[in-house]
This record gives structure tokens, C-alpha cells and sequence, in this order.
């Protein structure tokens, strides 16, 4: 049997119960893991018929389960777009006055259509004199975590999880955030700087779908862990490889080449709903 957690907060009833038991052919209770807000499903269909039954639910998010361990020991997670609300390489070229060149840049490449590396060279590039006191301001005022994203990561890691943070972003946004939202590592790009200005390049390896992919599996060898005790999340096709490569791995809120590779999506509800569906209770959240 497959097993499945609904989500839908505040308003999961009888009612919406019933009808989301509908759509499986001989779906059945399994157990409530928040009155209300999640349970969990039982169904004798493979995983992607049970997924495609709910896809374009308003409002509901559906999590179905890999064979393996239900509550993750390793969280892997992407920053932009997916820990915080923002791009920050697009919220950097505002204060240049390029932001629409430069996030049309930014939305291609996590579409994948362009090439990542290639991509984030050239939009760097556009940065160039940008006065590097711009990155401590634009952090400031612009760079927010998601809903959800600290009570997810702290629950995990205070429950022996370990997290870590790779971003196809910079180590002077990614830093600062990790340690806000509640991370113990995290890998991001050296955005370079000379004589107070930004010099319009990247140091060192660049953090793309393969160095994302790469440094999941180190963390999970360091471990020790199976493939079925990662938790992957990301929202556009840099994270593909990384998503793929996890026990199981979410798109949020993603591009459609994120939704093709990953295990399940959430749409609808904050990132927290992700400790629902490692049947964790809202009584045992770290909340931020």
C-alpha cells in the first residue's frame, strides 16, 4: 500500500475528506497526523497515479510517500525563491536600476533554458561597480525568509536532523540566512569585490545543479545515511539534479522542469506542512 498525506490547513472536514477519498479508488483513512489540517491516506496505486489524482486541487497539497523512513535525518534545501521569497541577484541589480534585464536572465535559467553557470556569469557581470555596501543594504531591507521555512528547519534539527543550505546565490546572502533560518552548513558563490565596488565576477566553483547534487550526496555518505532519509527542496531546474537525487524531493511552488524530476510539490501551504508530512504534530514544532 502507498501511503499519502493530505494537506489542507484549518479546513480539512469531513467533508473534504470524503471528497479527497473519492478520487483514489479504494483510498481509506489511515491516520490523522493534525485534526483539521493533514492526514494521511492509504492506496494500493503506485505513487504518480495517486500524485496526478490531486495535481490542481485549490488549496490542497498532496505528499505522497517513498518506501523508506517517514521523518528525514538530512534536509537539503536551495535559498532563493525557495527558503527566502526573493532572487537576490534580482533584487541587487534594482538597486543598479537593471532589475527587468536582469531577472529575465534569472527566469530563464531557472526554467532551464539557459545555461546555469553561464547565466549567473552574465548577470554578475552586469553588477559590475555596483558599490558593495549595496549587498549589507539589500540584505537588509529585502531578503526574507519564507513562511515557514524556520520552524521547518529548526524542528529537524532539534528532532537529529542535519541541514544544509546550497544556493546558486551568494555566501553574503546565504551566510546571513542560514543562520537566521536555522541551518548548520551551508554552500553558496563568492561574489568578488575590490576598492569598495563589486568587480563584476564570480570566485571560485560555481554552485550549479551539479555541485548541488554533489554536495547532497556527500552529506549523505558523511551520514551514513540511505537514500530514503534525504529531504530535497528547490523551485527551479537548478535544483533537478539535487531533487532527483533525495529520498524524497520537492518542488515548491516550482518551474515545470523542478515538477518533472520531483517526488511531490507543495503548492499551497508554507514550508512547515513539510514536518506534517514526516507525521510530526504541530505540538512538537520548534516554532520560530
Amino acid at each position: 500500500m502507498t501511503i499519502a498525506t493530505l494537506i489542507a490547513a484549518g479546513r480539512l472536514d469531513e467533508r473534504l475528506l470524503a471528497a479527497a477519498l473519492a478520487r483514489v479508488d479504494g483510498a481509506r483513512l489511515s491516520a490523522w497526523v493534525e485534526p483539521g489540517s493533514a492526514v494521511d491516506l492509504e492506496a494500493a496505486g503506485v505513487a504518480g497515479a495517486i500524485r496526478a489524482a490531486f495535481e490542481g486541487w485549490e488549496g490542497v497539497d498532496i505528499i505522497v510517500h517513498p518506501p523508506g523512513p517517514r521523518e528525514k535525518r538530512l534536509l537539503v534545501a536551495d535559498m532563493d525563491s525557495t527558503m527566502i521569497g526573493q532572487e537576490c541577484i534580482d533584487e541587487l541589480a534594482d538597486y543598479a536600476g537593471i532589475k527587468p534585464q536582469v531577472a529575465a536572465i534569472t527566469e530563464r535559467a531557472m526554467l532551464g533554458q539557459l545555461d546555469f553557470a553561464e547565466a549567473l556569469r552574465e548577470r554578475v557581470a552586469l553588477l559590475a561597480g555596483l558599490d558593495e555596501s549595496v549587498v549589507a543594504r539589500c540584505l537588509g531591507e529585502r531578503v526574507r525568509p519564507n513562511p515557514g521555512a524556520e520552524t521547518l528547519v529548526r524542528t529537524m534539527r532539534s528532532r537529529g536532523a542535519m541541514t544544509l543550505l546550497v544556493s546558486g546565490g551568494f555566501t553574503a546572502f546565504a551566510g546571513p540566512m542560514a543562520e537566521r533560518i536555522g541551518f548548520e552548513r551551508v554552500e553558496a558563490n563568492l561574489l568578488e569585490a575590490g576598492d569598495g565596488k563589486l568587480s563584476g565576477s564570480v570566485g571560485g566553483r560555481i554552485v550549479d545543479a551539479v555541485f548541488k547534487a554533489e554536495a547532497l550526496r556527500q552529506a549523505r555518505a558523511e551520514l551514513g545515511l540511505a537514500d530514503n532519509e534525504v529531504l530535497a527542496i528547490g523551485d527551479g531546474a537548478n535544483d533537478a539534479a539535487m531533487v532527483a537525487a533525495a529520498g524524497i524531493g520537492i518542488a515548491y511552488r516550482a518551474k515545470p522542469a523542478l515538477i518533472a524530476v520531483a517526488d511531490a510539490r507543495l503548492d499551497h501551504h508554507p514550508l512547515d506542512a513539510l514536518l506534517w508530512a514526516q507525521g510530526i504534530a504541530r505540538s512538537e514544532w520548534v516554532e520560530a
